[in-house]
């Protein structure tokens, strides 16, 4: 169904029943009959070793040796194995093919093992299941990139997407209509997609799980069920109900449900730190379906990286999270314009400011990825670095704080949500105290592990400093107490150690002869015990001695466990201040986007859209920001250009023909106008000198050629499959770029489709658009339809050479210098004199077909009766209406007999 559905259930050629199986062997059985569909990493000492299946499968994909561990059931054992310290990496190349993974972790230690039993084995259990949608590790992320796990649910002809990002503790659900599944998924980019089986025979949600771009993973419906979810939602957040957390349609706790069941399988139970779900209406934001996406080039270029996307170029962050926060902006724009203005005034507040910018930025970069480091410490994955990351960012925060407010009132006042945004940076007394302690406690750099050790101060916990110097200057302690034995017995001591005697003193037999009594002079006990004598020696020891020898012994182990309480205390304050600490980082996410905005703006003179509700759109020495900035680099100028359309068709037409040679600008000018508009409706400021928009609800683009082989669609298939999607869902509110339609076709058929969906577009979508054509004859519409314009890219002949100026101005283009363009491109000169004279030959004696001023408006040609569709019948009828999934056994009785009667 899906070109990036994972690998199937992995079918074993071995048995593996336990019966029989050695004590480790059916360790292993149990977890993977516990995850029969992942690769099960094995603890086993310092390495995770796979077995069985496992084993040949993970040797292939990652290039392993396959070696053989005994025999069960007379079948030889194959296993592969990799160092626990270089897992990583291997986890990385196993998620990227596709691949999930069960991580059986030893949950004991061999210590604790043998206290049961000297044969007793180390207890072992799957303690995560590591999938693309569910990754933390810094290792396996893009820092600069979210990572989302999605759920899809359809009820009841309304369809709801749940998105987790576990890395950071995110929760959101948007309902949308059917139809709208693909443009939402797309918006959210995710990793990883679970689906209901019952939906994967829908032809158009495989279409939308295609476009996604995730690993789509099939869950039982049973787990949809909005009363089940319900119930595992409550139990992941830990309440009785949902109330708390606002209303949900079926839809959304259907799809938030199967999330839930799906963490609770991945994460073996663990209790989750997530932030409560938000609900998110699609209505509010713009609409972006995913061929419309990739054709702009919005977040992704063409072959899949970021350099040469919109995203590549605007981006001024400084910080990871600031940067994930930047995406979502334009991966999601708004549509609300007071939503819009409120975001441009905060961009605007900055850029007038420009030394505290400066500053600003300066002290944000010093900023961690302080949210992945919350969630990993919460889902105890995280280590001392990642308490480091907390402080580095809370520290920033507090500085930031008091940076941006300053000691007195800001003039001008800042806008609405700096204040709330502040009041987030500033730290509580929760917060101010976690900080303090970091700051005095954790060193400066801390190790990637706790169990490596070093990683509390000098000074801050007195028993450790004692037990540190027990393990590190054990040879200066052993000379004070071999002075101290000197001062007191009056004789020269030698403190010694041996494995049989431990730490001993030592001294000649004549010196030794007063200590051998039981009693001094005094009358005191004599405090030096007799161990040994040798021929010219005496070795003694004290009590003193003795616990010094087993406290040296043990001292490296004590540091541990005090620094292992020290992290877990420090980690368990964390996790109890998951949500402020969240709070503090999108604070400071959302203060990196609007500086780097305002930066970005500054550095390319881009100027505040004014964007509300009308359906004007009219740019003024407009500039493509990916292709200026290309163009800048080479030293050459870039040319702007206006553009004028009015829904209403009151101001200017609705309707562009856009004509002109190929090469003079005519692809990159539609886009350049649709990339103004994500860019006004994300919040940004925009390259021109002037930019009203009437906001707009749906974003359409037909550019580019390319086929569905997978699918057998040809290149032709696909432009009509997206000029229909535009067809079908453009409204008013819409903006609609179109490039070449119907160019794959014979050329009267391609002219018919293109007349007759501009016609569509102007009459009864009545969407502003730019419509690409090299069919001159589409330049007849500006006389025939109210609101239709023609727009040329202009190009001279100067001196046998075409020269392209990439102006947009009035009027239709002469010509299509398709000749010339070959001979630019390269095309042998013999070629190209041939086309020249078959063209001239052409252009004197050409004949059309038919007359255009003939061919009928759009709106007055009605369908051929034989093709317009049957109505439904009445059990089609009544089909429709019912959901299997929410009747009764008795409602499904009645439901039966009702159809039963109307088929008689």
């Amino acid at each position: 169904m899906n070109a990036h559905v994972p690998p199937p259930t992995l079918q074993s050629a071995y048995d593996l029943s336990p019966e029989g199986a050695t004590p480790v062997m059916a360790q292993f059985i149990a977890a993977k009959q516990e995850q029969p569909d992942a690769l099960v990493f094995f603890r086993m000492g310092d390495f995770f070793e796979l077995f069985f299946d496992d084993a040949e499968v993970a040797a292939k994909a990652l290039g392993l040796a396959l070696t053989k561990r005994g025999k069960h059931r007379d079948q030889d054992i194959p296993m592969a194995g990799v160092p626990v310290h270089a897992m990583d990496g291997y986890l990385a190349r196993l998620i990227r093919q596709g691949f999930k993974v069960a991580i059986c972790e030893q949950l004991e230690s061999p210590e604790a093992a043998k206290k049961r039993g000297s044969k007793s084995i180390v207890s072992r259990g799957v303690v995560r299941v590591v999938t693309p949608g569910t990754l933390t590790e810094d290792s396996l992320l893009d820092a600069r990139g979210a990572n989302r796990l999605a759920a899809v649910s359809v009820r009841k002809g309304q369809a709801a997407v749940a998105v987790v990002e576990l890395s950071s503790g995110a929760v959101e659900v948007v309902g949308c209509a059917p139809e709208d599944l693909a443009a939402t998924l797309a918006a959210f980019r995710p990793s990883e997609v679970l689906v209901p089986d019952r939906l994967f025979s829908d032809p158009d949600l495989a279409a939308a799980l295609n476009a996604s771009g995730g690993v789509v993973q099939s869950m039982p419906q049973a787990q949809a069920d909005p009363a089940a979810g319900e119930r595992r939602i409550a139990a992941l957040y830990g309440v009785k109900a949902l109330d708390a957390f606002g209303t949900f349609e079926p839809a959304e706790i259907s799809a938030l449900g199967l999330a839930a069941a799906y963490l609770e399988t991945t994460q073996a139970g663990r209790r989750l730190a997530l932030s409560p779900p938000r609900r998110a209406e699609d209505a509010g934001r713009l609409a972006i379906d995913p061929a419309t996406r990739a054709g702009l080039e919005i977040d992704r270029a063409q072959d899949g990286g970021r350099e040469g996307s919109l995203l590549n170029q605007i981006d001024r962050t400084v910080t990871a999270g600031g940067a994930r926060a930047l995406t979502e902006r334009l991966a999601r724009p708004l549509t609300d314009p007071v939503a819009i203005a409120a975001r441009l005034d905060f961009v605007d507040w900055w850029l007038e400011r420009r030394p505290i910018r400066r500053d600003v930025r300066e002290s944000l970069s010093g900023s961690s990825d302080m949210s992945r480091a919350v969630t990993r410490l919460c889902l105890s994955r995280g280590g001392p670095r990642d308490l480091a990351a907390v402080r580095s960012a809370l520290a920033v925060a507090e500085r930031l704080a008091g940076q941006v407010a300053g000691p007195g009132p800001l003039d001008p006042p800042p806008p609405a949500g700096l204040s709330a945004l502040l009041a987030a940076l500033a730290p509580t007394p929760d917060t101010g105290a976690l900080l303090g302690e970091l700051h005095e406690g954790l060193v400066e750099e801390p190790p990637h592990l706790a169990r490596d050790g070093g990683l509390v101060r000098p000074g801050f916990r007195p028993e450790l400093d004692a037990q540190r110097t027990l393990r590190d200057d054990s040879r200066k302690v052993v000379v004070e107490i071999e002075q101290r034995a000197q001062a007191d017995a009056g004789v020269p001591f030698k403190v010694r150690h041996n494995a049989v005697l431990g730490y001993f003193l030592e001294t000649t037999a004549k010196h030794a002869e007063p200590l051998l009594a039981a009693r001094r002079e005094d009358g005191e006990a004599n405090p030096f015990i007799h161990r040994q004598t040798l021929a010219s020696q005496v070795r003694f020891t004290t009590v003193e001695l003795s616990e010094l020898d087993a406290k040296i012994s043990q001292a490296g182990q004590r540091c541990l466990a005090i620094e292992s309480e020290m992290f877990e205390a420090w980690r368990a304050r964390v996790e109890a201040l998951a949500g402020p600490l969240r709070a503090v980082a999108e604070a400071l996410a959302e203060l990196d986007v609007a500086t780097a905005l305002a930066q970005w703006a500054e550095e390319t003179n881009a100027v505040r859209p004014e964007v509300d509700d009308s359906l004007i759109f009219v740019v003024e020495a407009g500039r493509h920001p990916v292709v200026e900035a290309a163009v800048t680099r080479e030293g050459l100028p870039y040319t702007p250009n206006d553009c004028r359309l009015d829904g209403s068709g009151a101001d200017c037409a609705r309707l562009a023909l856009v004509t002109g040679p190929n090469m003079a600008g005519k692809s990159t000018f539609l886009r350049q106008n649709a990339l103004l508009v994500v860019l006004a409706q994300a919040g940004c400021f925009v390259p021109a000198a002037r930019f009203r928009l009437g906001v707009v609800d749906r974003l359409f683009s037909r550019i580019g050629a390319g086929d569905d082989l997978a699918r057998g669609r040809s290149t032709f298939m696909m432009e009509m499959v997206e000029t229909a999607a535009i067809l079908t869902q453009a409204t008013e509110r819409s903006f609609v770029i179109l490039d070449e339609i119907g160019r794959g076709t014979a050329t009267w058929d391609g002219l018919a489709i293109a007349w007759a969906t501009a016609e569509a577009l102007h009459e009864t979508n009545r969407a502003r658009t730019l419509f690409a054509t090299h069919y001159h004859e589409l330049a007849a519409l500006e006389d025939r339809l109210d609101h239709v314009c023609n727009l040329s890219m202009r190009a001279r002949e100067w001196n046998g050479e075409l020269v392209f100026l990439h102006e947009a101005h009035a009027g239709a283009a002469d010509r299509s210098y398709g000749v010339q363009v070959a001979r630019l491109a390269g095309v042998p000169p013999k070629v190209v004199a041939r086309a020249k004279a078959v063209l001239d030959r052409l252009e004197t004696e050409k004949s059309a077909p038919a007359r255009l001023e003939d061919l009928p408006l759009f709106a007055l040609a009605e369908p051929h009766q034989a093709f317009a569709p049957a109505p439904p019948s009445p059990v089609e009828s009544a089909l429709a209406d019912i959901d299997p999934d929410d009747l009764t056994p008795r409602e499904a009785l009645e439901a039966l007999y009702r159809l039963k009667g109307l088929e008689t």
